[in-house]
């Protein structure tokens, strides 16, 4: 069975383009062009994935998406809006992905497709509800329950935030490219630029702070390094 998705568009024709594009694909899907009902929606429909556009007539995306991360929905920004600092704080509050306009079609349903995936195995990789846990300093990485404590009260991290944490911490002291990081953590069929690890590096930076090191290497990208024994 298909997935269920979401938009949030006032455009209607952009809404009707990506309606019957998706529903072509398979996937049952709802058109909403108002914002503020986003959370309605979510309850009543139960989305797999939210296409949301940022400039709607009774909201603005941003806030939308600030209150319904909560969800665990992820979330694909649709916007005309080309400013890479809208995109940095899309990505910043939660939004898995950001499409500018005009888009090619076959674009945003190869974005979708790679999302839903991305889901499917956090899905999959937290029902494992493996074990192995990394004790660093004073931060402990819960891989089964996909957790962050840090002396013991534990630190809220997205999805991907995690999975970046987590590369990092089981390949301490080595040295990783930005291009490298995309492919390893995110996939070899994402569809972004080098930005992304930056905003993510950021932000688990600002929720760990000092706890963990997460150094940059110039011109190269980033290592966690860990000092080890009589390191």
């Amino acid at each position: 069975m298909k997935e269920n998705i979401l938009i949030i568009e006032d455009d209607k024709d952009i809404s009707e383009i990506l309606r019957f594009a998706l529903m072509k694909e398979g996937y049952k899907v709802k058109v909403n062009p108002n914002g503020l009902e986003a959370e309605d929606e979510i309850k009543s429909f139960n989305p797999d994935l939210i296409l949301l556009d940022i400039m709607l007539n009774d909201t603005d995306g941003f806030s939308v998406c600030r209150k319904i991360y909560s969800y665990k929905i992820p979330i694909i920004m649709i916007t005309a809006r080309v400013d890479i600092m809208d995109k940095i704080l899309g990505l910043e509050i939660g939004a898995e992905d950001y499409i500018t306009k005009p888009f090619d079609i076959r674009e945003v349903v190869t974005r979708i497709r790679v999302a839903l995936r991305r889901r499917e195995e956090i899905k999959r990789i937290s029902a494992i509800k493996e074990d192995s846990e990394i004790i660093i300093n004073n931060v402990k990485i819960d891989e089964g329950c996909r957790s962050v404590y840090i002396d013991n009260v534990e630190v809220q991290l997205k999805p991907k935030e995690f999975d970046l944490l987590l590369f990092l911490s089981k390949n301490s002291n080595k040295v990783f490219s930005r291009d490298q990081l995309l492919d390893l953590v995110w996939g070899y069929d994402f569809i972004g630029d080098t930005r992304t690890i930056d905003v993510h590096v950021t932000r688990i930076r600002k929720k760990l702070g000092n706890s963990l090191n997460i150094e940059t290497v110039f011109g190269v990208g980033y290592i966690l390094k860990v000092k080890h024994g009589n390191d």
